[in-house]
């Protein structure tokens, strides 16, 4: 039913720091959270979907992925671990450990490589089918805040306002190697934005990738390093709230491309509102009705007819301890025309 919105059931009871939807199933997903568990759910068993299993960690989960299939799961935390996770059986081991927090993880089936990103300055590269715990660190220059990868390529977002742009081809080769190498980025970029970086999504067309800040602006990029495709380029804000007259400003938390209209993005705020934009038309779609607390994560199912929420208080108000009923996470099934773009 379109248009049909609904809080999952037994949701986690700290932070969520991450939403995922299978690649193949279009009702698994995955939620990641400061309580130490990545949580499966099953969203279309009942009313409020099903919790299928939940999966306990030594630390708090910052970021978790989909492997090669919907039963292979991994998981990076505040404790710098790097986990594989079966989800049919429940076995949970270690891919590789940093020396700081890991703070995003992403993988490719195609390329067989998983990509983890930390605070101490470091990638790390798995071999997806590899179950030795060997592993591939690339030094990078600065804490990685978040990563996004498209068919080809991984965006590395770092906390200087740089932008590392690898082909996943030449992280699949240095991943065969081992101990510390060198991998050259398909580019270096620096933010567009002033501000810290607070998300990066790539587009599923693999033309390029958007990026947000703190400070309640998107940014859309193209890969092509042609001063043609880089005259297209633009910022914008958002996320922004007339409180009292004064136009008060909140991060955005969340980007997440659709991945039937290639133009479609959705943004998440401190505000507690989540957004649909049309980044060829450079114009809002859709406003959903607003949460109870930071939308964190966004993310779509593989057919594009579902879309989950995950909200957490973000403390942007200065209410650290207003938790309570404040952790939810939303799945609305989207109208057939819902996430598209508008025309020109």
């Amino acid at each position: 039913m379109s248009g049909h919105q609904f809080e999952l059931a037994e949701c986690p009871t700290d932070h969520v720091s991450a939403v995922k939807f299978a690649p193949s199933s279009p009702h698994r997903l995955l939620v990641a959270s400061w309580d130490k568990f990545v949580y499966l759910y099953d969203t279309q068993a009942d009313s409020g979907g099903a919790l299928l299993n939940k999966f306990e960690h030594n630390a708090p989960v910052q970021d978790v992925c989909f492997g090669r299939d919907d039963n292979e799961a991994f998981s990076c935390l505040v404790d710098g671990t790097v986990n594989r996770v079966n989800l049919e059986t429940g076995e949970i081991s270690v891919m590789s450990q940093h020396a700081k927090g890991a703070r995003s993880v992403v993988a490719s089936a195609h390329h067989n490589v998983l990509v983890s990103g930390s605070w101490d300055l470091t990638l790390h590269l798995h071999r997806l089918d590899d179950t030795s715990g060997s592993h591939t660190t690339v030094s990078v220059p600065a804490k990685v805040f978040c990563m996004s990868v498209s068919p080809t390529k991984v965006v590395v977002a770092m906390s200087n306002r740089a932008n590392n742009i690898y082909e996943l081809s030449d992280l699949a080769a240095a991943a065969d190697k081992g101990g510390n190498v060198e991998v050259e980025p398909y580019q270096r970029r620096e933010s567009s934005m002033k501000y810290m970086t607070r998300a990066v999504a790539c587009m599923p067309n693999d033309a390029g990738y958007a990026s947000s800040s703190i400070e309640g602006r998107v940014a859309v990029e193209w890969f092509d390093p042609s001063d043609e495709s880089q005259s297209r380029k633009y910022a914008f804000k958002c996320h922004r709230q007339n409180v009292d007259g004064q136009d008060v400003v909140y991060p955005v938390h969340a980007l997440v491309y659709h991945p039937v209209y290639h133009g479609t993005f959705a943004s998440g705020g401190g505000d507690g509102t989540a957004v649909l934009w049309d980044g060829v038309t450079k114009r809002r779609i859709k406003q959903f009705p607003r949460f109870p607390a930071s939308v964190n994560s966004i993310a779509f199912s593989s057919n594009g007819k579902f879309v989950a929420f995950g909200v957490s208080p973000g403390f942007e108000d200065g209410k650290e301890d207003d938790t309570e009923g404040a952790i939810k996470v939303f799945i609305r099934a989207l109208g057939d025309n819902e996430a598209q773009g508008k025309k020109k």
